[in-house]
């Protein structure tokens, strides 16, 4: 180990000629299979000698990867997949050749300036103030876990006498929020939406007016959706801000799928009002041409966060230089650079290119909508407001919902699960692959 040997120049070389063939082909859609059966194929493959680079690569090329749905498979509809731009998923590779540190200034400035150029962009696409900003994290849930801790703690400086803390959301809030509430021991306040799917400002001003004039429990954050993840439906960002505002309340917004297309000019109007968010998030691996993992946290005032989340230790204060430390605002300490893919392929492409991209994608969902509502056993559930088509078909239980998704991906046809909407089993498309067309839908569609 740690020596470059000839074995790991040659080794270097397969791996470079397999990333390169996975990018420049069409990916395959493969799936999953039972660790029993992996384990009769390949066996136990850590051993006392190791098995050798060129023969642990061809384990994990030959049997380990093909037992991986690829999230970038154009057909590969389901939940919110990723497709990594060429240029981001090859600087991907950099970034772990570079053993970069993207914790603090002092250990990885060039990396962390890069990294907040690309979450400016992000800022300016939402109109934040110049002095907002943030950091890549892991994920939406570790997002916005992160900008809760912060809302709570202006919450107690507000409300010292609140006998039990909440969270106000919708009924169709993204499961993190849950998951945050419960590792910070507070409640959820779960507001009824509109008949359109929208959480509206009157609904969540009345259900926090209620709870505070009959409990001693406070509302310290509400968080508006920008793109649910079953429909894509944007909540009413102006009127959410103006409600929690109005309260002296935090305004965080999750957009993890849907702010995405901030940067597409012919929905751009359907987020007005992230502009008054405390905080948002947004993955760049969702719909954003990044590789996993990559959430976009910003504040509007940082510093607020600063306060929160930068650990003090002896060992750590070197790092208390006034310098931007990614660490300091988010719920971790060490961190890869997991920006840097998301900041090469916008500094490479420009972003105009994201623009196109993602209109591209909004018009095959607007197509497929189109063609769904012309199937003579296909329903629409809703309009798409952004990337999600979501339908059912007539006659079907939840049941054959299933079996027609496990036959689709059993012919290598597609992957798409099925979920379900007040109760009831459906299908959705979620498109946010550049590479997928309206002729995969239709082939898709013609297995309904």
């Amino acid at each position: 180990m740690h020596e470059f040997t000839p074995e790991v120049e040659a080794l270097a070389a397969e791996v470079l000629a397999y990333s390169l063939d996975r990018l420049k082909n069409d990916p395959p859609l493969d799936g999953p299979r039972t660790a029993e059966d992996l384990f009769s194929e390949v066996g136990n493959t850590i051993t006392a000698r190791g098995l050798g680079g060129h023969e642990a690569l061809e384990v994990f090329t030959s049997v380990l990867a093909k037992a991986c749905i690829s999230t970038d498979h154009p057909r590969n509809l389901a939940f919110i997949p990723s497709a990594p731009s060429e240029y981001a998923n090859l600087f991907d590779l950099v970034v772990g050749a570079s053993a970069l540190y993207g914790g603090s200034w002092q250990e990885g400035a060039g990396a962390v300036f890069a990294e907040n150029q690309a979450l400016r962009w992000i800022s300016d696409l939402a109109q934040l103030p110049e002095e907002s900003g943030g950091v890549f994290v892991q994920g939406g849930t570790i997002g916005n876990l992160s900008a809760l801790v912060v809302a709570r703690a202006q919450g107690r400086k507000k409300h010292p006498g609140a006998s039990r803390w909440v969270i106000a959301c919708s009924e169709e809030a993204h499961s993190s929020i849950v998951s945050a509430a419960n590792v910070m021991d507070v409640d959820v306040l779960k507001v009824p939406v509109a008949a359109n799917g929208k959480l509206m400002g009157e609904a969540v001003a009345h259900a926090i007016d209620h709870l505070h004039a009959t409990t001693t429990h406070r509302v310290f954050a509400v968080v508006a959706t920008a793109g649910t993840t079953n429909l894509g439906i944007i909540d009413d960002l102006q009127g959410i801000g103006s409600a929690a505002h109005e309260r002296g309340i935090w305004f965080h917004v999750d957009g993890a799928y849907g702010l995405a297309a901030l940067c597409a000019p012919s929905v751009r109007s359907h987020f007005d009002g992230v502009e008054a968010a405390d905080s948002l998030i947004v993955d760049p691996h969702k719909w954003l041409f990044a590789p996993y993992d990559a959430c976009a946290l910003i504040y509007r005032e940082p510093e607020l966060a600063r306060q929160v989340h930068s650990q003090h230790a002896s060992y750590l204060d070197t790092l208390k230089d006034g310098a931007w430390s990614p660490s300091d605002y988010a719920i971790q300490l060490t961190r890869r650079t997991r920006g840097l893919p998301f900041w090469f392929s916008l500094a490479a492409y420009g972003t105009d290119a994201y623009t196109e991209a993602m209109e591209q994608s909004l018009t095959v969902a607007h197509q497929a909508a189109a063609l769904v509502k012309a199937h003579p056993d296909l329903d629409l559930v809703c309009e798409p407001e952004l990337s999600i088509v979501a339908f059912t078909r007539k006659g079907w239980s939840a049941s054959d919902y299933q079996s027609w998704s496990d036959k689709l991906l059993s012919d290598q046809i597609g992957f798409i699960p099925p979920s379900s909407h007040k109760g009831q089993a459906i299908l959705r498309f979620a498109i946010v692959n550049p590479w997928t067309k309206i002729s995969d839908i239709k082939l898709i569609l013609s297995t309904l």
